[in-house]
């Protein structure tokens, strides 16, 4: 059974998920008691759900919360890096675009399902850390500080919760809570375009395709992306609209997924031996973009995408949550009530994940089909020309995103609209740019001390 009286710093985390045990360790290195309570099987004694992982990107973000929490060296052996897009046209061509004009600027994969229990054995060494597993939250009530909860086949219990941190992912079982008392509003943007997971093997014990990419076959619109694993298999992801022609919904008997691979992808179907059967088994999952109003109430927090899930196309649905800990971690070490810490993390909160949240549907667009038009390559290079001439003063958007921890997306996203502007002027009047006139814009545009 679960200990009933948590201690006087207690904080219960409902989810251990990365999110979750990343924050869960961040905040007993701080000296609280925290509770972990899961609803799936503990990763270490049982395997993964298969299918719905959609390897995870970790980029500067997400790594600097890994050092903060020092867990980097547990990590470091497991990414894969990722220095740019390997894109596959029909017709067979590739052509590989780096992120970075910077050959440190790169970004990683890792599996879910290894992060995850990478995650939980660290904690499990933490004597401050409490780890349940199958253990379902079914109700939250902040006004009195108390979780209803089921853990396994045991009958509904209630408990004395202390602080809860719902970081239980977009499905949230504590946002659920909040919304049935009134006590908050979330609604769901969702994309028209579903996925579908498949796993390309390694052949001989080697990778069938590069490994150091991620790899893209862009048809505007629709794509499929395969990121690769440290034991060189690819979790490949197909995104495709729900319905209508060349949909999922179009894609039911075995001989026609073959005819579409082998029209759309003509290289891949080599590559996945039993891609019927795969497409067939694996589950098909939908995308959305989460708004949630607000995040808090009492003593009672959302987090991560419990409070603002965003669709995968930037790689920073982990990162963003992983900065959530971290700034959530920094307010609570200061002494002011609880109350008014998940009121100040909302409020410096909300602007970043709306920001990351626009700017992973732009992505979107960026990869299935604005890659494809000449036009993009052209833009990248001026965008890297003035780069080189102004270092510091001008980092592209990506990079920003990718790769500068240090600049929050809202102002990623501020300073990107400004250069876009500067870039469709440049390249309208078609001549070589003027670095001095570059350089009094910047001056005007994105003063000195700008952060």
């Amino acid at each position: 059974m679960i200990a009933a009286e948590p201690g006087a710093h207690a904080v219960t985390v409902v989810g251990g998920g990365p999110v979750g045990t990343l924050l869960a360790i961040l905040l007993a290195r701080r000296g609280r008691e925290v509770r972990v309570l899961e609803r799936r099987a503990d990763p270490r004694r049982h395997a993964p759900e298969r299918g719905r992982s959609i390897n995870l990107s970790l980029s500067a973000r997400g790594l600097a919360a890994l050092a903060r929490a020092g867990l980097r060296e547990l990590v470091d052996p497991h990414l894969v890096a990722m220095p740019g897009r390997l894109l596959h046209e029909v017709g067979g061509r590739t052509q590989f675009m780096r992120y970075s004009q910077h050959p440190g600027e790169v970004h990683y994969a890792i599996s879910r399902a290894l992060l995850g229990r990478l995650l939980i054995e660290a904690a499990a060494t933490d004597p401050r850390i409490g780890l349940r597993f199958e253990c379902r939250c079914a109700d939250v009530d902040p006004a009195a500080g108390r979780l209803r909860l089921q853990e396994g086949a045991e009958p509904e219990i209630e408990i004395e919760a202390g602080i809860v941190i719902g970081a239980d992912g977009a499905g949230s079982a504590v946002r659920a809570a909040l919304e049935r008392r009134g006590l908050c509003h979330a609604t769901e943007d969702p994309l028209d375009h579903d996925y579908k997971e498949l796993e390309i093997p390694a052949r001989g014990g080697q990778p069938q395709l590069e490994l150091e990419a991620l790899h893209v076959w862009p048809r505007g619109g629709f794509m499929l992306i395969a990121l690769p694993n440290p034991d060189a298999t690819f979790t490949a992801t197909l995104f495709l609209p729900r319905s209508g022609p060349g949909s999922f919904e179009s894609l039911r008997e075995p001989a026609v997924v073959r005819d579409f691979f082998a029209r759309e992808f003509p290289d891949v179907p080599a590559l996945i031996p039993d891609l019927e059967a795969q497409f067939a088994a694996h589950p098909q999952g939908r995308l959305a973009t989460l708004h949630c109003w607000p995040w808090h109430a009492g003593t009672t927090l959302l987090v991560g995408d419990a409070a603002h899930a965003i669709v995968p196309f930037h790689g920073q649905g982990l990162n963003c949550g992983f900065e959530d800990c971290v700034l959530l971690d920094e307010l609570l070490a200061a002494s002011r009530p609880v109350t008014e810490t998940f009121a100040e993390f909302q409020r410096r909160r909300l602007p970043d994940a709306d920001a990351i949240a626009t700017m992973a549907l732009e992505n979107y667009l960026e990869m299935r089909a604005t890659v494809r038009d000449p036009r993009y390559a052209e833009r990248r290079a001026l965008a890297e020309r003035i780069e080189r001439a102004f270092p510091g003063r001008f980092i592209p958007r990506y990079s920003m995103v990718m790769f500068h921890a240090e600049i929050p997306y809202a102002e990623a996203l501020r300073r990107g609209a400004l250069q876009e502007r500067l870039l469709d002027g440049l390249l309208a009047a078609g001549g070589a740019p003027d670095l001095g006139e570059i350089g009094r814009w910047l001056d005007q545009a994105l003063p000195a001390g700008n952060p």
